[in-house]
């Protein structure tokens, strides 16, 4: 058996790390397609507490939205009114965990997904991400914020509703962070914009782009750790959703929807990720050099076989990775979004 083209380690610069690929051993069969029906759960759940009109936890009652709703988590990892503690010292350090943490219900239905929402619905649900930032970026007690879904079981939802949360916190974000590091020092050595760079290397090789239009690009990164990350770029050079305008939005928005429905049609199911809006920090300081972009990490690399992060992975911290991404984007540009069926 030929192992080349499928056996080799890649630098993924974002991260500063060497992930290993091992495609050659990914010949074990399927343990069986863990799909769920788009469909299976009800309308409207009355034991929901994201649903209309049902009460939470604390007793406050959800009004009887008809698109998006965003409150206050009633659970929050961080708040305003977080308790005071007393600080440690230099080594174990300990702060109040100030910020705000938001819970974004995408539509009143429990059983829809963004994938299987229509496009003008979505766009609205990025609009009011874009009006977030616009408040957060006007708060002097937050520093970064986080917009990121957990959606399926296998990633941990605690609720099937459609909803996304928000973590507006007073610290930086670590992987923010290292980002706009690494994106600095390549300028510095360079004279080039690294985001800019990765961009126009996917252009140039084609063959990993998932979808695209005039504002906004898709594609499995050349250095992916999952077998379905999919990274996705406004054309446009911005460090947040902040200042897209709402045509860049829109696009944006667009080839978001059309990446997610085509991984829905590859396995035929509701496929699971976890999303993560990857943006500058809005404590009002410059980052020139930082780019906004979505990243999806799905935790599926075949049907009912899932990722697991192990030895190399939370032992060592890097990835051994089981595809090449050449592969699996190979299989995403197959499918035509034409033909999705589960638009509701």
């Amino acid at each position: 058996m030929s192992t080349k083209g499928k056996w080799e380690k890649r630098w993924h610069p974002l991260r500063e790390e060497w992930i290993v690929y091992s495609a050659h051993r990914n010949n074990r069969p399927w343990q069986g397609a863990a799909k769920s029906t788009p469909a299976s759960a009800p309308d409207f759940d009355s034991a929901c507490y994201l649903c209309p009109g049902n009460k939470r936890v604390h007793g406050s009652v959800n009004p009887n939205y008809n698109d998006v709703f965003i409150f206050e988590n009633d659970h929050p990892v961080v708040g305003m009114q977080a308790p005071e503690v007393t600080p440690a010292g230099s080594l174990y350090k300990r702060e109040q965990a100030t910020g705000v943490a938001k819970v974004v219900c995408y539509d009143p239905r429990h059983n829809i997904s963004l994938s299987q929402m229509k496009l003008p619905e979505v766009v609205k649900v990025f609009v009011a991400f874009q009006q977030e930032m616009i408040a957060f970026r006007k708060n002097p007690a937050i520093h970064s914020v986080l917009i990121f879904e957990n959606k399926g079981e296998v990633v941990g939802v605690s609720n099937p509703h459609p909803h996304c949360q928000i973590y507006a916190v007073d610290f930086p974000l670590k992987l923010v962070s290292q980002q706009v590091r690494v994106a600095d020092i390549y300028k510095l050595t360079t004279g080039k914009n690294i985001f800019e760079s990765i961009v126009a290397h996917e252009q140039q090789d084609k063959i990993r782009i998932i979808a695209e239009n005039d504002f906004a690009i898709a594609f499995i990164p050349y250095f992916a750790r999952y077998a379905y990350e999919i990274m996705i770029f406004p054309k446009a050079h911005h460090q947040s959703l902040i200042s897209l305008s709402d045509e860049e939005l829109a696009g944006f928005t667009a080839v978001f929807h059309q990446t997610v429905r085509k991984l829905d049609m590859n396995f035929e199911m509701d496929f699971p990720y976890v999303m993560s809006m990857m943006q500058a920090p809005v404590d009002g300081s410059s980052y020139p050099e930082f780019r906004i972009h979505c990243w999806l990490q799905p935790p599926y690399r075949q049907p009912g076989l899932i990722k697991y992060l192990a030895g190399p992975e939370i032992g060592a911290g890097n990835f051994m990775a089981d595809t090449m991404p050449e592969e699996k984007a190979a299989e995403l540009q197959k499918i035509n979004v034409a033909d999705y069926r589960w638009e509701r």
